[in-house]
């Protein structure tokens, strides 16, 4: 389906390409030993080397390499056993270098493919053109007074994969969908955690429009997005405002540009510079990368399940759908929940996995996700495991409490922690199952409410909704449902 850019006197496409920055899981930084932990004191974590102090000399962290590797083997893409790290030159105040150390024409990852699954059910590849390390600068802050800006200088030497995709999605949906696929692979393998709202996983985004048919239009580039809902608006609000400066008879600069969340609009920040204008060429200080084909083994051997090969599996094994399949694989922390719910509850049952994981995909979707979002929680600390899911589970399964029943054991549980079979003990929930109580309560309502049980012979077969309630409503709504439906029709038949 054609993306359309409403209120045009003509069809207009747009052309996105993206330039994603993804901090690099590691300790210490890409060419000194300083750490990187999220949320410290300004300028509390700056070596020598990161304030770029004379006669200090960089050193290639081999960790920050090996992620690179196994990131570049998780997008199937080309890896380059030799690179070279070269010197970007520009001037910014949290540049303490006047340069940045990235890769130019020799990076570290060649060609490789995202696959975006979309709303209408079809899939379409996008292919990434390139992955290179490169260091990130420190943060020029506005805010802190009235007439200075002062630097912090700890994310200075940063490790960021610059992952660079050909310019191949053509609405905000697919730009929207490469982001979040792209992060749940990342996060997935580890080599970044992918928390955009601290900054360490955010885009560039290369946006242009033109008409149908017409050569590629010149290109704009809004910079550091860090969420995938302001990627998708800042390329509505800039392909909507390149269109209107077309279509009034002007053109488009090439610039780079910011986009405002709250006042719904990008603006311009520079003009955008081209390659040469960097003056690149090779750091003297540092030596070409070369590693051999073990090194690349070693790397492949590391990586696990991928989310593509997780959600192929979980539909053919489990027999789940492939909505509730993409669902649950979207986040590694839900898949490995799942599967651990699934091994649990096989374990109790004796039964398949096949025959149990739908029920336990719905559970998990709903009574699950639905609490940890009101609580603001996340699976890493959610207070009920997937063994006391199982447990609540089975407790349906055998008839013990109804789904009904369950629903309210549940909260108990993510409220305390406690066992379902702890609960429903000490609350005295189960199910009355017994048919002789069971048998004598239907019997005391027939004779009790004859006219309905006229109504009911004579075809008003709804009635029999109004027996089931009156027997839940005696029994404290412990009553077996499918017990009191087996026991009362044929009384009412009769």
């Amino acid at each position: 389906m054609t993306y359309i850019i409403q209120g045009t006197r003509d069809d207009f496409e747009v052309v996105i390409g993206l330039e994603v920055h993804a901090q690099v899981t590691s300790k210490a930084k890409l060419f000194s030993g300083a750490a990187t932990a999220f949320g410290a004191e300004p300028n509390t974590q700056v070596s020598l080397v990161d304030a770029a102090m004379p006669g200090m000399l960089p050193t290639i962290n081999a960790e920050c390499i090996r992620q690179g590797v196994r990131t570049g083997l998780a997008l199937g893409a080309e890896i380059n056993k030799f690179s070279v790290f070269d010197r970007k030159n520009y001037f910014y105040a949290d540049l303490p270098q006047g340069y940045q150390i990235s890769q130019f024409k020799h990076p570290i990852v060649g060609e490789g493919t995202i696959t975006i699954n979309k709303k209408d059910g079809t899939s379409k590849d996008i292919d990434v053109e390139r992955i290179h390390l490169e260091q990130d600068a420190g943060k020029s802050m506005h805010d802190q007074h009235p007439q200075m800006t002062y630097v912090d200088l700890n994310r200075s030497g940063v490790a960021l994969m610059e992952i660079v995709s050909k310019p191949d999605m053509a609405s905000p949906e697919e730009a929207g969908l490469y982001v979040g696929k792209l992060r749940t692979i990342l996060r997935y393998i580890g080599s970044c955690d992918g928390n955009m709202e601290q900054g360490s996983m955010r885009a560039d985004v290369n946006v242009s429009v033109r008409r149908a048919g017409e050569p590629l239009g010149t290109r704009c580039e809004i910079k550091n997005v860090n969420s995938i809902r302001f990627v998708r608006q800042a390329i509505e609000i800039e392909a909507r405002r390149q269109v209107d400066i077309i279509e009034d008879g002007g053109h488009i600069d090439q610039e780079t540009r910011l986009f405002d969340p709250v006042k719904g609009e990008t603006r311009s920040m520079r003009s955008k510079e081209e390659a040469h204008d960097y003056r690149y060429f090779p750091d003297p200080d540092l030596l070409p990368v070369e590693f051999d084909d073990d090194f690349i083994a070693a790397a492949r051997e590391s990586l696990p399940e991928l989310p593509d090969a997780k959600h192929h599996r979980f539909v053919s094994d489990f027999g789940i759908s492939d909505y509730n399949a993409g669902v649950l694989v979207a986040e590694k922390e839900s898949s490995d929940f799942f599967e651990e719910l699934i091994a649990a509850l096989v374990d109790a049952s004796g039964k398949k996995a096949s025959a149990v994981a739908a029920k336990a995909a719905n559970w998990v979707m709903g009574d699950l996700f639905g609490a940890l979002n009101k609580a603001g929680k996340t699976l890493s600390d959610c207070p009920v495991s997937p063994a006391q899911g199982a447990e609540l589970l089975g407790l349906i399964e055998d008839g013990t409490i109804s789904g009904r029943t369950a629903k309210d054991v549940f909260e108990i549980m993510f409220e305390t922690g406690d066992s379902a079979e702890k609960i429903v003990e000490e609350k005295g929930l189960k199910q009355v199952s017994d048919t002789g109580a069971i048998e004598k309560i239907i019997d005391d309502l027939l004779v009790a409410n004859p006219a309905q049980v006229q109504q009911y012979r004579d075809g008003k077969v709804k009635m029999i909704g109004f027996f089931v309630g009156q027997v839940m409503k005696a029994t404290g709504g412990q009553a077996n449902p499918a017990i009191v439906n087996q026991l009362l029709k044929p009384k009412l038949d009769g």
